[in-house]
């Protein structure tokens, strides 16, 4: 039998947690990731929702003549013209929307320390985000791959990207090329590429975290690049209006807007049961100004690992 003189007279944990306030931390999403394609992106607004891409026609044969040195002044001054394609492509922005209902009874009575509205828009705004930055690879429209053209695509030499593969998509987007953007299983098959052959990509700092590069391109991870069959791709992009590059495409003064370009938050109102609804829409797009603006290099090997003696 247990003698009462010997049982522990101090307060114990279990009883001493009824009377202590627990700090509560915000709702965690996984599914969270950094996005730091829209980070690195420039974003343009759209009027009425279209953004037409006007280009040169026929570029390869477009050729002007001058006059050069005092000789051609005295004639008469060559003529020429540059033409513009007649139907060129029209970017319609394309919404992202859900509606997120709250029970009015829930917001009013468990909103403390963390107010149950402004959790829930949080939480389905950085869901919403991340659908943006899928489409904005995927989508079969206006999504990188997809506006992809095929003399801008290549394939790997061996099947594991090396940085002669790498080397390949920069003569495809010499001109001021951004950044690679690829799987982080990607990142990590080019890294051990990379480092067999003795020459382990150098890093960068960007947002606060550390990136490989190639040739100075930072390599950008995102889970939204697609990975079948143990192959991802590699895209290098060119971004900006000035570079003729890639640009995100957002609708301004939206009503309800955000801080997030394009994103807008709506009341709409309380049904009989008491249930708060609010819409929630993001209108993006995104256009490559021109075809030399990104390259895709398909068809790579994630799974190639190596022996070292």
């Amino acid at each position: 039998m247990t003698n009462p003189q010997n049982e522990s007279q101090a307060l114990g944990d279990l009883a001493a947690r009824q009377l202590a306030n627990a700090t509560k931390t915000n709702a965690q999403l996984e599914t969270i990731t950094p996005r730091w394609l829209l980070d690195l992106l420039q974003w343009v607004p759209v009027e009425a929702g279209i953004y037409r891409v006007n280009r040169v026609a026929n570029p390869d044969r477009v050729s002007v003549h001058v006059a050069q040195g005092e000789s051609d002044l005295d004639g008469q001054l060559p003529q020429t013209y540059v033409d513009y394609e007649t139907h060129p492509r029209e970017f319609t922005l394309r919404p992202i929307a859900t509606t997120l209902d709250i029970q009015t009874r829930v917001s009013d009575l468990y909103s403390s320390p963390h107010n149950q509205v402004a959790e829930q828009l949080r939480l389905t705004i950085e869901t919403i985000k991340e659908h943006q930055e899928s489409a904005l690879i995927n989508n079969p429209e206006y999504g990188l791959l997809a506006q992809a053209v095929p003399e801008q695509r290549v394939a790997t030499l061996t099947g594991p990207p090396t940085p002669d593969d790498l080397d390949g998509l920069i003569t495809k987007v010499w001109k001021s090329p951004g950044f690679f953007l690829t799987h982080p299983l990607g990142v990590a098959a080019f890294g051990r590429e990379a480092t067999r052959r003795g020459v382990p990509p150098a890093t960068v700092s960007l947002f606060g975290s550390q990136f490989l590069t190639w040739r100075g391109i930072p390599i950008i991870p995102s889970d939204k690049v697609p990975v079948e069959k143990g192959k991802t791709k590699f895209i290098l992009v060119r971004t900006g209006v000035e570079r003729q590059g890639v640009v995100g495409l957002f609708q301004p003064e939206l009503e309800g807007q955000s801080q997030t370009p394009g994103l807008a938050v709506r009341f709409s109102g309380i049904d009989r049961a008491g249930v708060a609804s609010y819409l929630v829409t993001l209108y993006t797009s995104l256009a490559a100004l021109t075809d030399d603006a990104l390259a895709v290099l398909d068809d790579v090997a994630v799974d190639n690992f190596h022996d070292y003696s």
